[in-house]
């Protein structure tokens, strides 16, 4: 009977261990914390063995292989002694990937891949037998014990691809690729840019990868990587004899001669980047074969996922947006370009080594005062200091919604959109997000 390892026993740990326990292995689970009950309760129910606050190193090197959670970096000490004893480090995308035959829809990049993967499965899931998991709701090992699918749409984090092997979905989509968790590559650029690449590295030419032609980062690497796959570009600036743009104002779809257009106003979702989140949607719908009516259809009642520009209240004719997700500069700058009203602007939480020099522009023109929640804002009230009116410092959310009550008039909006991992202050963007939504409620 083969030793499977499960490092980190949260939700991508948990499902591989239920998996590996159903497929024959040996698994022991390992978390150098506590373990969540909710979690320990389901390691305890199916009799799975596991340890927490520590590692027992000599019983971990006794696994044939080992499943690290995402959330836990090469450079801690069980992983180089586990990759020195030569023993394998996969992932739990990994792991699943051996124990299913179904068509997989793979989505990664900086910004954009929840939406884009939650669009993507409601476009396929009104004629299809699909699950959305990945980093995204249920883990992907945990869906594969519990349901049938013969369909995936898997939202992949690059922390996800770091560990693959042999993991290759039929349809790859790269949103953009900009600087994010470079504290986990060593502050290099190209390291975290390879892992997002690596989406494609075992894609064959029946395969295909979908990515952002306006993306610089994405299009000066395309030779680098080898890829083997169909690509598929799109773009809102160029036109292409195979691939994705947009004509007057409709998406237009090219692909092996034939053509489809979707007109924008079947469109819900508002701003540029959700144009693009939809091109690619809409791209993998169309080569899995959904009809143009039902694709149109689905865009038309898909409303947006939680804590990404989603439109809380309006009190006083304000409107307060809660856009947690907006973890790196990126995503915030998505959210401050589709602003077409004074802003109230709440930023801060844990810098991931952020450059804020692309907001300058959104910020001069768009933003009438600043509110900085985190227990470090001094980068932040140094950068934007001389940009605003008003710049305030707080550690407490329900502060943070008071002050910009007070500072906005009829007409203006409060836009959460931190631009930094939420660590400091949350237990996660989540947690973030919809305490910002309570404290608007209680208003």
């Amino acid at each position: 009977m083969k030793r499977l390892l499960v490092l980190g026993a949260g939700e991508s740990g948990v499902g591989t261990a239920l998996l590996a326990q159903s497929k024959g292995y040996e698994v022991f689970v390992s978390d150098f914390g506590i373990i969540q009950k909710t979690y320990k309760d389901v390691l305890l129910n199916n009799e799975i063995q596991w340890e927490e606050g520590g590692h027992n190193l000599e019983r971990i090197l006794q696994s044939d292989v080992v499943v690290k959670s995402p959330g836990i970096p090469s450079t801690v000490p069980v992983v180089k002694a586990i990759s020195k004893a030569g023993i394998d480090v996969i992932s739990e995308i990994e792991f699943a990937s051996w124990f299913t035959s179904a068509t997989l829809v793979g989505i990664t990049g900086s910004n954009g891949k929840t939406t884009t993967a939650s669009l993507t499965y409601a476009l396929l899931n009104s004629s299809l037998n699909v699950g959305l998991s990945g980093n995204i709701g249920d883990s992907f090992a945990k869906q594969l014990l519990k349901y049938d699918y013969s369909n995936y749409v898997l939202e992949i984090s690059s922390f996800q691809l770091d560990d693959i092997k042999s993991f290759k979905p039929h349809i790859a989509v790269i949103t953009n690729i900009t600087p994010d968790h470079l504290d986990r590559y060593d502050y290099d650029f190209e390291k975290y840019i390879a892992a997002k690449f690596a989406i494609c590295k075992n894609q064959t030419a029946s395969d295909y990868l979908i990515y952002d032609a306006d993306d610089p980062v994405i299009t000066s690497r395309l030779e680098q990587y080898n890829i083997k796959a169909t690509r598929i570009p799109f773009s809102l600036k160029k036109t292409f004899s195979e691939g994705v743009y947009l004509n007057e104002n409709s998406i237009e779809i090219n692909i092996n001669n034939k053509k489809i257009n979707m007109p924008l106003t079947s469109l819900k979702l508002e701003g540029k980047h959700n144009v693009k989140n939809a091109m690619a949607a809409t791209t993998v719908a169309h080569l899995l074969k959904i009809r143009k009516q039902t694709i149109r259809e689905s865009l038309e009642n898909f409303q947006g996922v939680e804590h990404r520009l989603e439109h809380v209240l309006k009190i006083n004719k304000v409107h307060y947006i809660n856009d947690s997700k907006a973890t790196n500069v990126n995503a915030t700058y998505y959210a401050l370009e589709s602003m077409d009203t004074p802003t109230v602007w709440i930023v801060g939480g844990v810098d991931k080594g952020n450059h804020y020099e692309e907001l300058f522009r959104f910020v001069n023109e768009k933003v009438k005062a600043i509110i900085c929640l985190g227990v470090d804002n001094e980068k932040l009230m140094k950068t934007f200091g001389g940009m605003t009116d008003v710049i305030v410092e707080t550690q407490y959310m329900s502060e943070a919604v008071k002050i910009a009550y007070k500072l906005t008039e009829s007409g203006d909006s409060v836009l959460l959109s931190p631009a930094c991992a939420s660590f400091d202050l949350f237990e996660n963007y989540e947690d973030r997000g919809r305490q910002f939504k309570e404290a608007v409620r209680s208003l």
